[in-house]
């Protein structure tokens, strides 16, 4: 069976999602990105239960993807994923990510070159499996955010759990 077959198997697939904003200075009234994803999920159909705004720190990135973890099939990160010292969203989650999704942060990469040009490589935009729960963290910018939802995240995902979940 190949990947159109695939997709069409998984077009009913439900799924429940959540939002972390890594951010050290946003709340929930400015959290324009939070707000894009929340957005952006509801749109597409898929229900949101949690969203969370933690400051950039290891520890409480690893504690709040743990406690969702629990109760949704999908975490949608932003924030923190660029290289200044306060950036630790891409630490966090390598230290609990079973199964990293490398395929995730290259193609973000290559779409953003095509926006920003060489400033591509400051974003360590990550994605992988934490307790059966996929994981993605992008930038905190809006743009970047529209750029990883629009043409990577939400055109696979439901093809996405359905292969995580299928076995």
């Amino acid at each position: 069976m190949g990947y159109s077959e695939h997709k069409e198997l998984s077009k009913d697939q439900p799924i429940t999602c959540a939002v972390i904003t890594v951010s050290d200075t946003r709340t929930i009234e400015d959290d324009k990105s939070g707000a894009l994803m929340l957005e952006r999920l509801k749109t597409n159909g898929h229900p949101v239960d949690g969203y969370r705004i933690v400051p950039d720190d290891a520890a409480r990135i690893v504690k709040a993807v743990s406690e969702l973890a629990e109760n949704v099939d999908v975490i949608l990160l932003n924030g923190g994923t660029g290289i200044t010292r306060r950036d630790g969203t891409y630490e966090a989650l390598a230290s609990i990510i079973e199964r990293p999704m490398p395929g995730f942060g290259e193609l973000f990469r290559m779409l953003s070159f095509e926006e920003v040009g060489g400033a591509a490589m400051l974003s360590r935009a990550s994605a992988g499996i934490f307790r059966n729960t996929l994981v993605f963290s992008t930038p905190g910018s809006t743009a970047a955010v529209r750029l990883a939802m629009d043409r990577l995240i939400l055109p696979e995902l439901r093809h996405l759990v359905w292969e995580l979940l299928r076995q």
